[in-house]
């Protein structure tokens, strides 16, 4: 796949009717799991509709993500899911896919980092996690706070002046069985390179 990597622009792959996706670089067809290779690699494209030639790329961006889920890889948590359904139709949907970005962003720049501190004292891991994580979301709260009206709060997070509510027992459960749910998918990706 590093052919495609040195052309210009993004690779262009063609949906037909009969769900097949062609590669135009390649002159080859290929899946959904070539396509998340794809993407894990680094390559860009463009999905077109072979008839319409209408950029498809969100929903078969979407549909790999729904298949990488069903196979057992849930990356998103359910309570992720809920808050994002919220979102359709509100008031701040037009805000989400920027947010959503930046903190992608600014999540894959400290996945580096984050990997060596765990990997280097894997007892300490969950506390640098969570203060990474805790950083990451106060960031992030600032920069909502940019897009709220009148410097409002958005629904759910909390700011200095709110008192902080200790959580309920089940909710600390909660939170350490996604905590060891990440110390194992961060194992596993440190032990495949």
């Amino acid at each position: 796949m590093s052919e495609e990597k040195a052309k210009d622009g993004p690779v262009v792959i063609k949906k037909y009717a009969n769900r097949r996706l062609y590669n135009t670089q390649t002159s080859s067809y290929v899946t959904l799991d070539h396509l998340a290779g794809m993407v894990k690699e680094g390559v860009e494209f463009e999905v077109q509709d072979a008839r319409t030639g209408d950029d498809i790329t969100r929903s078969v961006l979407t549909q790999i993500i729904f298949e990488e889920e069903a196979k057992g890889q849930n990356l998103l948590p359910i309570k992720f899911l809920r808050q994002l359904i919220r979102f359709y139709g509100d008031s701040l949907q037009t805000f989400v896919p920027g947010y959503l970005d930046m903190s992608m962003d600014s999540f894959t720049k400290n996945q580096g980092a984050m990997r060596d501190r765990i990997a280097e004292a894997m007892g300490g891991g969950n506390q640098m996690v969570e203060n990474l994580t805790r950083q990451n979301l106060a960031i992030f709260e600032k920069a909502m706070q940019v897009f709220s009206p009148f410097g409002g709060v958005m629904p759910g997070h909390k700011t200095d002046a709110q008192p902080e509510e200790k959580p309920a027992a089940n909710d600390v459960d909660a939170l350490k069985r996604e905590m060891e749910a990440m110390r194992r998918q961060i194992s596993e990706l440190s032990q495949r390179k």
